[in-house]
């Protein structure tokens, strides 16, 4: 309960380098999730030194191919520059990724593949916040999709990053919507 309450987006990394046996903690505990079917479709590659580097490059390039189209990347670069800054990112793939197509397949079987893959990616922020590491779950990988894919050698679906390390801020708590208000009670006799 006190990491859930205490878990906060980090923005900000000390220049301090995350022991590999903290990594492994955190990734021990991550696939420790529950998943439908038992999958376990998450795929990790860690990214440290000149990788997180070259990561933080690729999601530049990909944001300029976009922006040359006329798209929008939204904060792609300002995630790009965290990490960049960031000691460790951690991107995320779902291997099982062979029911695209159809609506039916994408409901049956690649929305239960990406829930496992967010309930996953929260454990793994819950324990990086246990282990003292501050986290940034990052979904603006996407905008450099293809990129990143082809610069990693995967074929599976990228879903996210999350970069970690010691924080150098203590942003305060964000507002959030009572259960109260998003809550509806249903009972039928």
């Amino acid at each position: 309960m006190e990491a859930i309450s205490r878990r906060r987006s980090i923005r900000r990394f000390k220049d301090a380098p995350v022991p590999r046996e903290l990594i492994e903690k955190v990734l021990a505990v991550s696939v420790q999730a529950p998943s439908a079917k038992n999958r376990q479709p998450w795929r990790f590659v860690v990214l440290e030194g000149a990788a997180r580097l070259k990561l933080a490059r690729v999601m530049a390039e990909g944001a300029d191919y976009l922006e040359a189209r006329g798209e929008k990347t939204w904060s792609c670069r300002s995630s790009a520059r965290i990490v960049e800054k960031a000691p460790v990112t951690i991107v995320i793939f779902n291997a099982s990724n062979e029911h695209e197509g159809l609506i039916f397949d994408h409901v049956v079987y690649n929305a239960p593949e990406m829930q496992s893959i967010g309930g996953m990616i929260q454990t793994m922020l819950l324990a990086a916040e246990d282990l003292g590491l501050g986290t940034l779950w990052i979904c603006d990988v996407l905008f450099a999709y293809p990129q990143i894919r082809e610069w990693l050698g995967r074929k599976d679906e990228l879903v996210a990053a999350v970069s970690l390390g010691y924080a150098d801020e203590t942003p305060a708590a964000r507002p959030r919507t009572p259960w109260q208000d998003v809550t509806e009670w249903k009972a039928e006799e």
